[in-house]
């Protein structure tokens, strides 16, 4: 029964995102980002089903960018089965990352951004207007705090980014979810974990915001959904703003 419930839970949130932020219209053609990761699996499966009940349609397609160079790995035999069963169409792609340990930015950084610019290359090649991502609450609130630590900007992962002009359209429908949530699910359905982790999967700032953000879950319980929400809810003469030059 309670399984159940967060299943239900989550499809619910799912679609709320889709229609309240409206990121997925009818005729859609959406390319999943597939890592092989617990959010990724969620986030395709999670659209699986709103496709089946929603009374928009649209197409699903799922890209798995490989990097040769890394050591992590991905299921791919349940990746295959999976969206042959579920009517999606899957695009295996591979990158190299070229990491030189002596490069100011870090690993992370660059297998990133080589991983995304070959899902806006695939999802461009297939006709795909749409590409959603697996980010939830938890990595918009990480990001935003990170931000603020250390580009002094108040700035995260938006539920919907246009970009080349509005030829393609970043979503993410997790965004409300929050990490747990995605954790439960994955467990109730089965979804496989790596088959293998990168060497570099410690190798960031994450991890400490982290532990901060579970601090403030110290002094108020719902300190992730309030931060999540204090960026839908800025009180614009309580914010500092650049002093103006003499001249001016």
């Amino acid at each position: 029964m309670a399984s159940r419930y967060i299943i239900k839970k989550l499809e619910g949130k799912v679609k709320q995102a889709i229609y309240g932020y409206n990121l997925i219209g009818n005729g859609d053609s959406v390319m999943v980002g597939l890592s092989g990761g617990k959010d990724s699996y969620a986030l395709l499966d999670l659209l699986v089903t709103s496709r089946r009940s929603l009374p928009i349609k649209f197409k699903l397609h799922a890209c798995h960018v490989q990097a040769s160079d890394m050591t992590y790995r991905a299921d791919i035999e349940f990746m295959e089965q999976y969206c042959a069963a579920n009517d999606v169409e899957l695009h295996i792609r591979e990158i190299n990352v070229d990491y030189n340990p002596n490069d100011r930015k870090p690993a992370c950084f660059i297998c990133s951004w080589k991983r995304r610019k070959m899902l806006f290359t695939t999802a461009r090649e297939n006709g795909c207007n749409k590409l959603a991502l697996g980010h939830h609450l938890d990595d918009a609130i990480e990001t935003l705090l990170l931000n603020m630590i250390n580009h002094s900007s108040i700035s995260s992962i938006p539920p919907k980014l246009s970009m080349f002009k509005g030829e393609l359209f970043l979503i993410r429908p997790l965004t409300t979810c929050l990490d747990r949530e995605m954790v439960k699910y994955s467990q109730l359905k089965g979804f496989p974990t790596e088959k293998e982790q990168c060497q570099y999967d410690k190798d960031t700032h994450r991890s400490t915001v982290r532990e901060l953000i579970r601090q403030m879950e110290l002094i108020n319980r719902d300190a992730r959904e309030n931060i999540y929400r204090s960026m839908q809810n800025i009180f614009d003469e309580y914010i500092v703003t650049k002093p103006k030059k003499k001249n001016q």
